[in-house]
Order: C-alpha cells, then sequence, then structure tokens
C-alpha cells in the first residue's frame, strides 16, 4: 500500500501543472484583465479601487495623448506611462512563460500573494470567508448523509411499497426544484417577504451577536442557518437517498444475499452484515466530491440570496473583477484538496472492503 500512496502522491505533481497551466492560458487569451478594468473604471464611473490604484487625482495630464496605441480596450488617450505602471503593479511586464513559472514557484513554498484589488493577502481572504461555508458544509454534509442513507435503506428494503412509492415522489419534486428557486420562496413565505416573518433575511448571525450569552449564540447561530441549509438540503438529499436505496437493491438481489439467508441469518444480520459494506462502495466513492463541494466550494446563488459572504461569492466577484491572484489560488488549494481527498477514499475503499487491493493495480 505504501508504493501506491507514494505513486498516488508523484502524480498530484504533474496533475497540478497542467491544471494551472491550462486556466494560465485560457486567462491569457481572455479579455478584460486586471488592467482594463482599472481603465474602465477610470475612464467611466470611478470607485475606490480607482482611488486607491490611481493615487485620486494623478490622471492630471495622463488623459491627453490621442496618439498612443495600446493593446487594452479603452486606453486610448492614457499616458501610457500610467498604462505601464499598471502593467508593473499587476505583473504584466514580465513574459507570460515567467510569470507562469514564478507562480508555480510561489504556490509550491505555498505563497499565493495578494489580492489586486481588497489589499489583503489571499489566504487571509479565503480564511475570511471560509466559517461561512464551512457553517454550510458541514451541516449539509451531516443532513444528506445521515438522512438519507437510513431513508435510502429503509426504501431499498420495502422496494414498491406506498411508502416507497410516495417518498420517491416527493425526493424526485425536492430534485427538480432549483435550491436558489426555492430558498426565494422560503424567503417570501418565512423570512418577512410577504406572508410570515420568523427566520433572519440576511446574515449568519446577529448585530448583537457579541452580546449573547453562550446558549443564545447557538439558537442564533442556527436560526440564521435554517432557511440556506433548507435550501441547499434538496438536491443532496434526493441524490444521496435515490443512490443508496438503488445500490443495496442492486446488491440484495445478489448470490450471496440468497445463500446468506438459505443458512438461516436474519434479515438485519444479512443487510448490515453483508449488504452493507459492498451497497456503501458507492457511496464512499461519492464522498470525496461531497467533501470538497460542502466544504469549500460554496454556492453562489445561495450566499447571495442571503446575503452570506462565502467562498461561493469570492470566487464569484474575484473571476468578474479578474482578480486572478484569489481566482488562481482557490483553483490551486481545490485541486490539491481534491487530489488528496480521492486518494484518502481510495484509502477508505480498502477498509470497508479487504478484498480491494490497489497494489496489485496500475496506477
Amino acid at each position: 500500500m505504501g508504493g501506491y500512496i507514494l505513486r498516488r502522491l508523484l502524480l498530484m505533481i504533474p496533475t497540478l501543472i497542467g491544471i494551472m497551466a491550462i486556466s494560465f492560458t485560457v486567462v491569457q487569451f481572455a479579455p478584460g484583465g486586471p488592467v482594463e478594468q482599472v481603465i474602465a473604471e477610470l475612464t467611466g464611473q470611478g470607485n475606490n479601487t480607482t482611488e486607491r490604484i490611481s493615487g485620486g487625482n494623478d490622471l492630471q495630464g495622463a488623459a491627453f495623448n490621442e496618439d498612443f496605441n495600446s493593446q487594452y480596450r479603452g486606453a486610448q488617450g492614457l499616458d501610457p506611462e500610467f498604462i505601464k505602471s499598471l502593467e508593473k503593479q499587476f505583473g504584466f511586464d514580465k513574459p507570460p512563460l515567467e510569470r507562469f513559472l514564478g507562480m508555480l514557484w510561489d504556490y509550491a513554498r505555498f505563497d499565493f500573494g495578494e489580492s489586486f484589488f481588497r489589499n489583503i493577502d489571499v489566504i487571509d481572504l479565503i480564511a475570511e470567508k471560509l466559517p461561512v461555508s464551512i457553517s454550510l458544509g458541514v451541516w449539509i454534509l451531516l443532513l444528506s448523509y445521515g438522512i438519507s442513507i437510513p431513508l435510502g435503506i429503509r426504501k431499498a428494503v420495502s422496494d414498491g411499497s406506498r411508502f416507497d412509492v410516495w417518498t420517491s415522489g416527493v425526493i424526485i419534486i425536492a430534485y427538480a426544484v432549483p435550491g436558489f428557486l426555492f430558498g426565494i420562496l422560503l424567503i417570501v413565505l418565512f423570512a418577512g417577504g410577504s406572508f410570515l416573518d420568523w427566520f433572519p433575511l440576511r446574515g449568519l448571525t446577529s448585530d448583537n451577536w457579541a452580546s449573547l450569552s453562550w446558549p443564545e449564540k447557538i439558537v442564533d447561530y442556527f436560526w440564521h442557518l435554517t432557511l440556506p441549509l433548507i435550501s441547499l438540503a434538496l438536491a443532496a438529499f434526493a441524490t444521496t437517498t435515490l443512490l443508496t436505496k438503488n445500490s443495496f437493491i442492486d446488491e440484495i438481489r445478489k448470490q450471496y444475499v440468497t445463500t446468506a439467508r438459505a443458512k438461516g441469518l436474519g434479515e438485519r444480520k444479512v443487510l448490515y452484515g453483508h449488504v452493507f459494506r459492498n451497497a456503501m462502495l458507492i457511496i464512499i466513492a461519492g464522498f470525496p466530491g461531497a467533501f470538497i463541494t460542502a466544504f469549500f466550494s460554496g454556492s453562489l446563488l445561495i450566499e447571495t440570496i442571503f446575503s452570506l459572504d462565502g467562498l461561493g461569492r469570492l470566487g464569484f466577484d474575484s473571476v468578474v473583477k479578474r482578480d486572478y491572484p484569489v481566482v488562481f489560488a482557490t483553483l490551486y488549494i481545490f485541486s490539491l484538496m481534491g487530489l488528496v481527498v480521492g486518494l484518502v477514499s481510495d484509502l477508505i475503499y480498502t477498509w470497508v472492503d479487504p478484498r480491494i487491493d490497489f497494489e496489485r493495480r496500475d496506477v
């Protein structure tokens, strides 16, 4: 097993390099980079970003060079020295290959630099947004696995019964409804939209959080999480339940289950002593993706609807503003986490079913 783990770890290096190379190449051809973002703000409606980068009135005398031809859209009339200063500030004064190799060297040392537009280290920015996404992810993961697996087993055992038919109907409807649409419905019904005002509309905690006692903080925390969790749980709940049911049905129909029953074993012993271990393999296979999604990816629409400032909104804002340090850092971290968790999932395979031996297979 040690050789297999070593090979998988070594394969992570070219995989990460390939992911970063493809993303870096795509970015080079994508219009509207950070320099063009600043130029658009300068020539249009200025904001804090403009003032911070340009120094307020540094454009005096910079917007009158009509003969200057720039590669950036909207740069006509701006001082070429000012454009060069922007390129230097964002690191675009170097060749692409040099920038890419420098980025890989920095990322290998987990040095992700600073955000272009926020004056904060990328790691600190991610750490600032992470609690919101973790708060959503932890409870979604617990709800989806803690409820869906027992429900899926019950549906498999009572396949075709009235309970199975009715629960399947509810699950299919829940899966068909988009989470953000259901979130809007919950806001209208229960967050003061038009009817009841039972739950808060925004944020993860109340404004008076610091003055609350520990029991009150716990109640306030879950009070704010109720509607977002219900909205996010629909798809995860439906998928995991049906996956568990189908996996158990496939195993129950196999010959070894018939043999175990013929030997006099009770249904509970057959189900949890023989079927469970084999049927759970496919559930374990989907755990890494569920783990990464639940803990780190966040949900852009849900976070936006309920005004939760998590990783979902951070990723979207970074792409829109072309904040490349944040974009590439999150891509690198999530890719690395996905590769590591995928390896852990394979190791869990061998723990659940000792018959699986990855040492005998080519990686």
